[in-house]
């Protein structure tokens, strides 16, 4: 699923795309219609096989629910019967039911906040209202900094590849510093190989679950469009490290994720923090006007997440000095258009985050000889890397143009504040595009919380 520039990679779809190991039916005693054209049809059997490994698994987890479970799945086989030989219409059928027993099976496994995760949530909301008193621009940064893990940590990184083509690293081969003897016989024991295949691995060593043995935090930079950077935890476990989904599903192997960041486009960051004796990875999305804080467990499956949401208006000015990107130099703008710009901004409201507009009524007036109403309507498609804020009319002389303030996902820093722009173009016109660097300057307005339902897309 892509949430503003970012993939999360669900445990769930990839235990989908894995075929399972446990048998299917029996073809040898294929008898009626249905079952001679599943064992005659390989994508089909393939599709029987890991049906009985997800009902085995959810069968085991939903101990409460079995008799349930059991009915359910046996009104599906009607339902699967009635297609007959129609292949299609079974490759529906198994599809359907698939992702249903997922989605039951995720329910079963996964952990549920408690009465102590939410005193830490309601205790971290007032921190962070308290720091907004002091800190209107960062408060939400101090409060989870406060609370933030800085010791008990052992980093390395894994061992670079022999072969040049390939952009993986190696698990390293030696002790690395600040391991002990008996940290890496277990690291060693844990086949940590495959995680280091799916691209370049760092290790970090951390008590995650307040036992006194250190747990194991993967993180791997895999690239692609977003340069995504995926985390996994496994947990100490006796002799070796196990990974969140070993007790629920023994087959699972690396490419599961925890969470994951993207480079390009959004603004997110993760910390380790620890409230009322426990250890949660705080991990923050951002968005113009607005942070969300997810507080996830590191080595459960997370469905329900505990999530803080902090809003912020914006103070917003056009600054004196711009930049010419053709010539990488700066210049003043003039006075008189730096306040129509100014104007515009306050017009639109553009301080105050808002929903997108579905208006289509036209920015600019549309001329007898106009391209058409869409062309005057909104500034137009958006690159996938930048946020469109809101579009609004600007007016400079006798001209109108049609302009977009973009940002960087809320990216805000203690210098600038935020940094946007302010594009301009001309309805109906081949003129190039223009466009301004805006300044803008933050302050909390809302501090809220909830257990988030979108936690069923982070595990």
């Amino acid at each position: 699923m892509n949430i503003k520039g970012r993939y999360i990679v669900s445990a769930c779809a990839l235990l989908f795309t894995q075929l399972a190991t446990a048998a299917g039916m029996d073809c040898a005693k294929a008898a009626s219609v249905v079952e001679i054209a599943i064992c005659a049809n390989k994508p089909l059997y393939e599709l029987d096989v890991q049906m009985g490994a997800v009902y085995g698994r959810l069968i085991k987890a939903a101990t409460q629910r079995q008799p349930e479970v059991k009915s359910a799945q046996r009104q599906w086989l009607k339902t699967r019967d009635a297609c007959g030989e129609d292949v299609s219409c079974l490759n529906q059928r198994y599809t359907d039911r698939l992702q249903a027993l997922h989605a039951q099976w995720t329910d079963a496994v996964a952990y549920q906040p408690d009465d102590i995760d939410k005193q830490v949530t309601e205790d971290l909301q007032q921190r962070i209202r308290d720091m907004s008193k002091v800190y209107p621009e960062f408060a939400l940064e101090r409060a989870v900094g406060s609370l933030t893990i800085s010791k008990g940590q052992t980093s390395f990184d894994g061992d670079p590849n022999d072969d040049p083509s390939e952009d993986h690293t190696l698990f390293p081969k030696k002790t690395p510093k600040g391991v002990t003897q008996d940290e890496w016989r277990a690291l060693t024991a844990s086949g940590l190989d495959a995680d280091a295949a799916q691209g370049r691995a760092t290790y970090t060593l951390m008590d995650l679950d307040g036992d006194g043995q250190r747990d194991l935090l993967i993180a791997t930079y895999t690239g692609g469009t977003g340069l995504f950077t995926f985390y996994d935890t496994l947990r100490r476990d006796g002799g070796r490290f196990t990974r969140r989904l070993t007790p629920y599903d023994p087959e699972a192997g690396a490419g599961s994720s925890l969470f994951s960041i993207s480079d390009r486009g959004a603004d997110q960051w993760a910390s380790w923090i620890k409230s009322h004796g426990r250890t949660y990875l705080a991990f923050r999305d951002g968005s113009y006007g607005v942070d969300e804080l997810y507080l996830i467990n590191p080595l459960k499956i997370n469905r329900q997440i505990p999530t803080i949401t902090v809003r912020y208006d914006y103070r917003l000015t056009v600054p004196r000095s711009q930049y010419r990107e053709a010539d990488n130099t700066t210049y003043k703008l003039d006075p008189g258009l730096r306040k129509t710009l100014s104007r515009a901004l306050i017009k639109s409201n553009a301080g105050k985050p808002q929903q997108p507009s579905e208006s289509t009524a036209p920015l600019c007036p549309i001329p007898a000889s106009g391209e058409g109403d869409d062309n005057y309507s909104s500034y137009g498609a958006s690159y996938y890397a930048v946020e469109p804020v809101t579009d609004m009319t600007v007016i400079i002389g006798n001209d109108c143009y049609i302009a977009r303030l973009i940002n960087w996902y809320g990216r805000y820093g203690e210098k600038d504040g935020l940094n946007a722009l302010l594009m301009l173009r001309k309805p109906g016109s081949a003129d190039p595009e223009q466009s301004y660097s805006i300044n803008g300057r933050r302050h909390v307005t809302q501090v809220s919380s909830e257990v988030s339902a979108r936690g069923a897309e982070l595990f």
